[in-house]
């Protein structure tokens, strides 16, 4: 049975990392195939990780998946990993910089063979790099599915998971790590900021700056509120002072959004994602195609024909979107209707209970807006990776795309037609009272109140084979058990773009108040010219404050700046060094040890 930390045949010692669950009836070869690829090394197209069987689980009458993995790698690897990545690091001089095997003595943090120099996260995502680029050599099918079709370039894993064979691959936590974060972070009743840079230590950048946001557009929201109550309470009706509320939203709008545009840099600087930038992207795990050359690193990967992309693009997902923007509007119509059938109820029987019935309508499809949102982006999903973008940034840029266009006429469309079309603003009032409301309900009990009530259920079972079965092997079980266990879990543009809305919009609401139309009684033109001209004062404005704050603070920009230079500096020294060649490594080299490999395997 694997404990804590096992020690290959080759003497590496390593902490598992992730977890790989195969099908329960996996073919034997297909098994043997798959453990070979990933143990095999680099030059021979494997991943060169380590990876042994998980031990018999809880409960001995229980009929256990025998075909789960534990993955992991030596140091020396995950710090190979992490110089392929172009993973950026602090250096002993305060300044960031791409991590190089060679010069890994000269950055902070790293002692004796580099232990604990790279973050949980990081040397997961290491190894989930090396499977998802596991791909396929001579093979035509996966050894014992003649149905699992394989071709020279393909993804491995995908192919597996696809076809059912490769049930899931997950990380794997670290219980003291896990439990010093949730302490310092929501266990403890204290009145302080969230610990960002242990939350991006143990789940990474992307994680630790979705709650860096959370937490700075909470704040931000304050003067908002602050001001916004009293106009509530005291039930003011006067526009002239709606008027310099809304114009106080504009501008606070933009300068929230460039402040987090610098607060964000900041972050991404000092966590090593701002300076990683690569004259290349490498191809996407999910892409596929026929077997070719890249003419920039004369490897071997898969191409595709960006004609055959197009036509997918334009001739398949392009309608199938407006299709769902059709439905979408249907279902908006049947609203109204629905809302007129409530207002008739009401204007002939005024009572409690029909006063309520108004605010039906509204509630039924708040939680239709929230389910079509959910399956859109399933097909959207679907639509994205059949589309075969060869660049990960291509692949988010289009789903992107295709979710922010329907999520927005989804949810906004009925708010639009009420404020320009019915011009009912105490219907507005009302709508969007309950659709923000009861979406906020709904999101609450989908992400947070549901999924932590199943799980409880799940684990209860579990929980109680662990201790039972804990009194007879002790020292073999925690890892186990936590495996056991976690196998049971669950598994910005648009904010320039609707800032910009907003401001057309709410100039629009404004040049449409009865007390903005009294200044202008006999001539409807001058009312539009005169909402426009508003319209584009606000505008100017919030670009000229764009234009003022800087979205890179000054001395990251310097950094960044001396970075390049320092760069630009030593390519010098080296094309000088080799006169004017470039150099590249030769290929009779003979590969003596781990750091030879490192530098010497492309």
């Amino acid at each position: 049975m694997l404990q804590e930390s096992s020690v290959d045949s080759s003497g590496s010692r390593f902490a598992p990392l992730v977890v790989l669950e195969l099908a329960s009836d996996t073919k034997e070869e297909a098994v043997a195939w798959l453990l070979s690829r990933i143990r095999d090394r680099q030059q021979n197209g494997g991943a060169e990780l380590l990876v042994e069987q998980l031990g018999p689980g809880i409960g001995v009458e229980e009929k256990e998946n025998p075909n789960m993995f534990l993955v992991g790698a030596s140091m020396q690897r995950l710090l190979c990993g992490a110089e392929d990545l172009g993973l950026f690091k602090e250096c002993t001089d305060g300044s960031m910089r791409a991590f190089t095997f060679a010069s890994k003595h000269n950055f902070k943090d790293f002692k004796g063979d580099g232990d604990g120099f790279l973050s949980m996260a990081e040397c997961q995502y290491v190894i989930k790099h090396e499977l998802d680029t596991l791909r396929a050599k001579e093979e035509t099918n996966v050894p014992g599915y003649s149905h699992a079709k394989l071709y020279p370039g393909k993804s491995i894993i995908r192919r597996l998971l696809s076809k059912g064979i490769l049930i899931q691959m997950f990380p794997l936590h670290e219980n003291e790590e896990l439990k010093r974060l949730s302490f310092s972070w929501y266990k403890k009743v204290k009145l302080s900021l969230q610990p960002l840079d242990d939350i991006r230590h143990y789940y990474g950048e992307g994680q630790a700056l979705y709650f860096g946001f959370l937490e700075y557009f909470t704040f931000a929201l304050v003067p908002m509120a602050l001001i916004g109550v009293p106009y509530y309470l005291f039930d003011w009706e006067d526009y002239d002072k709606y008027v310099g509320f809304a114009v106080f939203n504009l501008i606070w709008c933009t300068v929230i959004l460039e402040l987090w545009k610098r607060r964000s840099a900041s972050l991404a600087y000092y966590w090593g994602t701002l300076c990683r930038k690569k004259a290349f992207e490498e191809p996407r795990p999910g892409f596929h195609g026929v077997l070719g050359h890249n003419p920039v690193t004369g490897r071997a990967e898969p191409i595709y024909p960006t004609s055959k992309r197009h036509l997918r693009v334009y001739l398949v997902s392009l309608p199938f979107v407006l299709l769902c923007l059709y439905l979408s509007l249907y279902v908006m119509m049947i609203y109204f209707q629905m809302e007129g059938w409530a207002l008739s109820i009401y204007d002939e029987n005024p009572t409690f209970w029909t006063h309520i019935l108004l605010f039906i309508p509204s509630i039924i499809y708040a939680v239709v807006i929230e389910a079509m949102n959910l399956i859109y982006r399933y097909a959207a999903e679907f639509l994205t990776e059949w589309e075969n973008h060869r660049l990960e940034s291509s692949y988010q840029n289009h789903l992107v795309l295709k979710v922010l266009v329907f999520n927005f006429f989804n949810c906004f469309a009925s708010l639009f037609y009420i404020a320009f079309v019915v011009q009912d603003m105490e219907l507005l009032r009302q709508s969007l009272a309950t659709l923000l409301i009861t979406s906020q309900i709904l999101n609450q009990f989908m992400e947070a109140f549901l999924p932590y009530w199943l799980q409880r259920r799940r684990n209860k079972k579990m929980i109680r084979k662990v201790q039972k079965r804990r009194m007879y092997e002790e020292k073999e079980l925690p890892l186990v058990e936590q495996v056991r266990l976690e196998f049971y879990l669950c598994v910005q543009l648009a904010f320039e773009a609707m800032s910009v809305i907003a401001v057309v919009t709410n100039c629009a609401l404004i040049g449409m108040s009865p007390q903005v139309r009294s200044y202008f009684p006999e001539s409807e033109t001058q009312l539009i010219l005169c909402t426009v001209a508003a319209e584009h004062v606000l505008l100017g404005f919030k670009f000229i404050l764009t234009f003022l704050i800087q979205d890179v603070p000054k001395h990251i920009q310097d950094k960044l700046a001396r970075l390049e230079f320092e760069s630009l500096e030593a390519l010098k020294k080296k094309r000088q060094l080799h006169g004017g060649k470039c150099w590249k490594p030769r290929s009779s080299v003979r590969l003596s040890s781990e750091e030879d490999r490192c530098a010497c395997r492309y």
